[in-house]
């Protein structure tokens, strides 16, 4: 992540991720006030959540998150875009939900969406979803940034 240099809002920064990953907080209350900072930093950030991977069930497991519910609280792998990303331990971004041949529908809102996997020690143990209510708005810097954020939070797994 980037420092935020104020004409920068787009990005939460450096310090105030590395404070709620280094607060006293719980886990779960440390992703929740990740999913609150990065829907609150990122204007077109309209659903952020974590899903973690259950590996003895192959599917993933609805975690914290902000925005409208879901249906999707458990997911397996191979499903969806949060379950391609868990197959294929890579970031999936999809610009446009609707020419994508296995999307899993969350909302009629939902134009696009990014799915970062999350690692510990090499191992997939989660990822980071988000659902944007605009066609096209992830960026490289979107991807790279959460991309720096999901190796900055693996130590809370």
């Amino acid at each position: 992540m980037q420092e935020n240099t104020g004409n920068n809002h787009f990005s939460p920064t450096v310090e105030s991720v590395r404070n709620i990953i280094q607060s006293s907080q719980t886990r779960t209350e440390k992703l929740m006030a990740l999913c609150q900072l990065l829907n609150e930093s990122v204007p077109y950030y309209h659903w952020v959540g974590f899903y973690i991977a259950d590996h003895r069930k192959k599917e993933l497991n609805l975690g914290p998150f902000v925005g409208d519910p879901t249906e999707h609280v458990k997911i397996p792998f191979g499903r969806g875009v949060c379950g391609q990303a868990a197959e294929t331990l890579d970031t999936i971004v999809v610009q446009n939900v609707g020419l994508e041949t296995n999307y899993l529908s969350c909302g009629v809102d939902v134009k696009s969406e990014i799915v970062v996997p999350v690692f510990k020690d090499g191992r997939f143990v989660a990822e980071l979803d988000i659902d944007s209510h605009a066609e096209q708005p992830f960026t490289e810097k979107d991807k790279a940034m959460l991309e720096n954020l999901c190796r900055q939070i693996s130590s809370l797994f």
